[in-house]
Protein backbone atom coordinates (compact mmCIF):
# COMPACT_ATOMS: atom_id res chain seq x y z
CA UNK A 1 0.00 0.00 0.00
CA UNK A 2 1.62 3.37 -1.04
CA UNK A 3 1.45 5.61 1.35
CA UNK A 4 0.22 9.10 0.82
CA UNK A 5 3.08 11.96 0.15
CA UNK A 6 1.21 15.13 -0.69
CA UNK A 7 1.35 17.76 1.68
CA UNK A 8 -0.18 20.83 2.43
CA UNK A 9 1.18 23.47 0.18
CA UNK A 10 2.41 26.56 2.02
CA UNK A 11 3.23 30.02 -0.07
CA UNK A 12 6.22 31.24 0.73
CA UNK A 13 6.09 35.00 2.56
CA UNK A 14 6.23 37.82 -0.21
CA UNK A 15 8.05 40.94 0.46
CA UNK A 16 6.36 44.63 -0.63
CA UNK A 17 9.26 46.31 -1.92
CA UNK A 18 7.37 50.07 -1.40
CA UNK A 19 7.13 49.65 1.92
CA UNK A 20 10.67 49.34 2.53
CA UNK A 21 11.43 51.63 0.56
CA UNK A 22 9.54 54.05 1.84
CA UNK A 23 10.54 53.01 5.56
CA UNK A 24 14.01 53.07 4.61
CA UNK A 25 13.75 56.78 3.36
CA UNK A 26 10.89 57.31 6.87
CA UNK A 27 14.36 55.63 8.99
CA UNK A 28 17.06 57.10 7.07
CA UNK A 29 18.04 53.93 5.92
CA UNK A 30 17.62 52.10 8.87
CA UNK A 31 14.99 49.80 7.34
CA UNK A 32 17.10 48.17 4.59
CA UNK A 33 18.74 46.18 7.73
CA UNK A 34 15.59 43.86 7.84
CA UNK A 35 14.38 44.61 3.66
CA UNK A 36 17.98 42.75 3.13
CA UNK A 37 17.48 39.78 5.95
CA UNK A 38 14.05 38.85 5.10
CA UNK A 39 14.94 39.02 1.07
CA UNK A 40 18.16 36.73 1.83
CA UNK A 41 16.36 34.54 4.66
CA UNK A 42 13.23 34.07 2.42
CA UNK A 43 15.74 32.91 -0.35
CA UNK A 44 17.20 30.19 2.03
CA UNK A 45 13.97 28.97 2.96
CA UNK A 46 12.47 29.02 -0.62
CA UNK A 47 15.56 26.94 -2.10
CA UNK A 48 15.58 24.55 1.33
CA UNK A 49 11.70 24.07 0.90
CA UNK A 50 12.18 23.35 -3.01
CA UNK A 51 14.99 20.82 -2.59
CA UNK A 52 12.52 19.17 -0.23
CA UNK A 53 9.75 18.78 -2.17
CA UNK A 54 11.82 17.87 -5.62
CA UNK A 55 13.17 14.99 -3.19
CA UNK A 56 9.61 13.91 -2.19
CA UNK A 57 8.17 14.37 -5.56
CA UNK A 58 11.48 11.87 -7.06
CA UNK A 59 10.38 9.41 -4.44
CA UNK A 60 7.17 9.42 -4.83
CA UNK A 61 7.56 8.34 -8.75
CA UNK A 62 10.26 6.23 -7.87
CA UNK A 63 12.34 7.73 -10.08
CA UNK A 64 16.27 8.70 -9.17
CA UNK A 65 16.96 12.40 -8.91
CA UNK A 66 19.74 14.05 -7.35
CA UNK A 67 19.16 17.57 -6.24
CA UNK A 68 21.58 20.25 -6.85
CA UNK A 69 23.16 21.46 -3.75
CA UNK A 70 21.77 25.10 -2.55
CA UNK A 71 24.51 27.61 -1.60
CA UNK A 72 23.03 29.36 1.80
CA UNK A 73 23.65 32.44 1.90
CA UNK A 74 24.29 34.23 5.59
CA UNK A 75 21.03 36.51 6.14
CA UNK A 76 22.49 38.26 9.28
CA UNK A 77 26.48 38.84 7.75
CA UNK A 78 25.09 40.06 4.85
CA UNK A 79 22.31 42.48 6.32
CA UNK A 80 25.33 43.62 8.00
CA UNK A 81 27.10 44.49 5.98
CA UNK A 82 25.28 46.62 4.05
CA UNK A 83 26.76 49.19 6.32
CA UNK A 84 29.59 48.99 3.86
CA UNK A 85 27.01 50.55 1.20
CA UNK A 86 29.21 47.98 -1.58
CA UNK A 87 27.47 44.79 -0.47
CA UNK A 88 24.42 46.08 -1.43
CA UNK A 89 25.33 45.55 -4.91
CA UNK A 90 26.81 41.92 -4.20
CA UNK A 91 23.90 41.08 -2.56
CA UNK A 92 21.86 42.09 -5.30
CA UNK A 93 23.87 40.16 -8.01
CA UNK A 94 23.41 36.91 -5.79
CA UNK A 95 20.01 36.95 -5.08
CA UNK A 96 19.54 37.31 -8.92
CA UNK A 97 21.97 34.95 -10.00
CA UNK A 98 20.78 32.41 -7.51
CA UNK A 99 17.16 32.69 -8.71
CA UNK A 100 18.02 32.57 -12.29
CA UNK A 101 20.10 29.09 -11.86
CA UNK A 102 17.46 27.93 -9.39
CA UNK A 103 14.66 28.53 -12.20
CA UNK A 104 17.39 26.63 -15.02
CA UNK A 105 16.56 23.83 -11.78
CA UNK A 106 13.17 24.03 -11.75
CA UNK A 107 12.68 23.59 -15.15
CA UNK A 108 15.08 20.82 -15.54
CA UNK A 109 12.90 19.09 -12.82
CA UNK A 110 9.60 20.13 -14.24
CA UNK A 111 10.39 18.75 -17.69
CA UNK A 112 11.45 15.31 -15.92
CA UNK A 113 8.78 15.07 -13.73
CA UNK A 114 5.36 16.76 -14.90
CA UNK A 115 6.14 17.88 -18.87
CA UNK A 116 2.80 18.55 -19.15
CA UNK A 117 2.92 21.83 -17.27
CA UNK A 118 3.11 24.91 -18.86
CA UNK A 119 5.89 26.73 -16.74
CA UNK A 120 6.27 30.48 -16.55
CA UNK A 121 9.74 30.96 -16.03
CA UNK A 122 10.79 34.12 -14.02
CA UNK A 123 13.55 35.39 -14.61
CA UNK A 124 15.94 38.54 -14.10
CA UNK A 125 18.63 40.09 -16.27
CA UNK A 126 21.60 40.82 -14.75
CA UNK A 127 23.05 42.78 -17.42
CA UNK A 128 20.44 44.97 -17.59
CA UNK A 129 19.88 45.94 -13.47
CA UNK A 130 24.30 45.79 -14.10
CA UNK A 131 24.19 48.53 -16.95
CA UNK A 132 20.98 50.48 -15.70
CA UNK A 133 23.05 50.87 -12.08
CA UNK A 134 26.67 51.72 -13.44
CA UNK A 135 24.95 54.49 -15.79
CA UNK A 136 22.92 55.94 -12.98
CA UNK A 137 26.15 56.05 -10.55
CA UNK A 138 24.49 53.27 -8.20
CA UNK A 139 21.05 54.57 -8.17
CA UNK A 140 19.99 52.32 -10.58
CA UNK A 141 20.05 49.46 -7.42
CA UNK A 142 16.46 50.85 -6.08
CA UNK A 143 15.43 49.93 -9.58
CA UNK A 144 17.69 46.32 -9.43
CA UNK A 145 16.00 46.05 -6.01
CA UNK A 146 12.85 46.41 -7.02
CA UNK A 147 13.06 43.77 -9.71
CA UNK A 148 14.32 41.47 -7.84
CA UNK A 149 11.60 41.59 -4.94
CA UNK A 150 8.87 41.73 -7.67
CA UNK A 151 10.47 38.68 -9.60
CA UNK A 152 10.87 36.45 -6.31
CA UNK A 153 7.33 37.41 -5.60
CA UNK A 154 6.19 35.98 -8.88
CA UNK A 155 8.17 33.24 -8.28
CA UNK A 156 6.84 32.14 -4.98
CA UNK A 157 3.40 32.72 -6.75
CA UNK A 158 4.45 30.10 -9.35
CA UNK A 159 5.98 27.96 -7.19
CA UNK A 160 2.90 27.41 -4.93
CA UNK A 161 0.62 26.68 -8.17
CA UNK A 162 2.71 23.97 -8.96
CA UNK A 163 3.51 22.55 -5.58
CA UNK A 164 -0.53 22.60 -5.68
CA UNK A 165 -1.07 20.39 -9.22
CA UNK A 166 1.80 18.36 -8.25
CA UNK A 167 0.29 17.06 -4.69
CA UNK A 168 -2.92 17.28 -6.09
CA UNK A 169 -1.28 14.40 -8.48
CA UNK A 170 0.60 12.44 -6.05
CA UNK A 171 -2.67 12.47 -4.18
CA UNK A 172 -5.36 11.30 -7.17
CA UNK A 173 -2.39 8.38 -8.02
CA UNK A 174 -1.92 7.55 -4.15
CA UNK A 175 -6.00 6.82 -4.29
CA UNK A 176 -5.77 4.80 -7.66
CA UNK A 177 -6.50 1.34 -6.93
CA UNK A 178 -5.24 -1.71 -9.11
CA UNK A 179 -7.44 -3.39 -11.11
Amino acid sequence: METNMAVEVKADRKLWFSMWFLGAIASFGVAFFPFFYFSIDRRNRHFRRHQEFEVRIAQFFKKEWDPKPIPVRNAKLWAVAIILIVPVFVIAYFLSKDLNEHEKDQHRFLATFYAERKYVPQWISIKTCALVTVATLGLGVIYWLYKLVNVYNSHFNEQYHIEHELNQLMEAKSHVQPV
